[in-house]
């Protein structure tokens, strides 16, 4: 993987963030906060109209193929300016609908392009757990239709998407699917949560809610991959949000720094809060080059779970450092609500938890490192980096001898 950004990139990093610096100031957000929608149609408009909402889908659905690793850049520019649009949730629907979506189960990807069809994924249920393993909602097969009863808790933009993929159980045999389910169908109620963004995530019941067989993405065999790949672009595309948000807080630390004086001098000269700084900018960089090369392994078609787990976990604990070490820099009024810092503060913290906290992302980095037996190398803990075909090439051969 190449970490610098060649001159497409940077072109589209460059005018993703002039953009959403016009479009998207903080009054925006605090309005789309109080907003039904929870999110800016208008902004939602322009962004699609730009090709953002298909930047990454495949061409013949009207959209223009671009690497996974671009949607990564707009992603973190979207958590810079904290812009208030679905844009995470319904990529990484639509993606997944994109690779493992069969036939006709393709042909929403074209409305998902143009903005006028919005996703969202129904995945954890009781406990909030983040794993497949958790999953247990039935979906009952009664001829050529599923029927779905159960609960689905913190889906994101549950009033704003048209659209749910929900992650189901077969009965009576408990193979994993994942079924595409129109948001306004019979059946389906929601229950607003209020999170500490104060965004649009609900607790979804399913109560007989009858779709047909068709609607199973890629069919039963691929379910269980199917969702492994959504959960992982869910995490991921969190990670770089948080990114860019807290690349934007250590940013206004760093100009407050230059003007708030104390003792006849800026605060940005005393030597503790220079290392403050430091630190939250070698951070922000640390989580960018996380989820840039989870993003690119994804995208390469290669084994992918512990590096984005790597950069959720990381970024869903230090990004909240960057932003708390930011209230402290700016005194009493960094923990206001109605000073902008805390917009950055609640979405940051808010993302962290969504697709997976910290921990259990944390759980499956060890279960690589520790729960195998024989040999792990620590630049590619994959099941088959001890087999000679699996090295990539350029990889150190530090290897960690794993007792049993």
């Amino acid at each position: 993987m190449n970490t610098l950004l060649d001159e497409d990139e940077v072109m589209l990093k460059e005018s993703a963030a002039t953009l959403l610096g016009a479009e998207s100031p903080a009054s925006l957000v605090r309005s789309a906060e109080a907003s039904d929608l929870k999110y800016s149609p208008e902004l939602w408009r322009r962004v699609a109209d730009l090709g953002w909402c298909g930047l990454c889908l495949p061409e013949e659905y009207d959209g223009q193929g671009a690497p996974l690793a671009w949607l990564g850049l707009l992603l973190e520019e979207v958590g810079r300016h904290i812009a208030p649009i679905p844009l995470a949730t319904s990529s990484a629907v639509a993606l997944t609908i994109a690779r493992f979506g069969i036939g006709s189960q393709r042909e929403i990807l074209r409305s998902v392009a143009s903005g006028e069809s919005i996703l969202s994924w129904a995945v954890q249920e009781s406990g909030g757990a983040w794993n497949i393993d958790a999953v247990s909602m039935p979906g009952r097969v009664d001829g050529d239709d599923v029927v779905l009863d159960g609960t689905k808790l913190f889906v994101d933009g549950a009033d704003a998407a048209t659209h749910f993929l929900v992650a189901i159980r077969r009965q009576p045999d408990d193979a994993i699917g994942i079924a595409l389910v129109d948001a306004r169908a019979a059946g389906i109620a929601s229950k607003r949560l209020v999170n500490m963004a104060k965004g649009d995530q609900a607790t979804v019941s399913f109560r007989n809610v009858r779709i047909p067989r068709s609607q199973v993405i890629g069919g039963w065999s691929r379910g269980r991959d199917a969702l492994t790949f959504l959960m992982q672009l869910a995490a991921v595309f969190s990670a770089s949000l948080m990114a860019g948000a807290a690349r934007r807080v250590t940013e206004m630390s760093a100009e407050y720094s230059n003007i708030r004086f104390a003792f006849g001098q800026p605060i940005g000269s005393f030597q503790s809060l220079q290392h403050m700084v430091a630190d939250m900018l070698i951070t922000v960089d640390a989580v960018e080059l996380l989820s840039r090369e989870a993003l690119w392994r994804i995208d390469s078609g290669l084994p992918a779970e512990i590096e984005v787990a790597q950069a959720k976990s990381f970024g869903s604990q230090h990004c909240i450092t960057v932003c708390r070490s930011a209230q402290q820099l700016h005194g009493g009024m960094g923990f206001m609500i109605e000073f902008d810092l805390n917009l950055w503060y609640r979405r940051v913290v808010s993302w962290s938890l969504c697709a997976g906290t910290a921990y259990e992302h944390r759980r499956i980095i060890a279960s690589h490192l520790l729960d195998r037996p024989g040999h792990m190398r620590l630049d590619d803990c994959h099941p088959e980096a001890g087999d000679e075909q699996g090295r990539l090439e350029g990889h150190n051969e530090t290897e960690l001898e794993v007792v049993k």
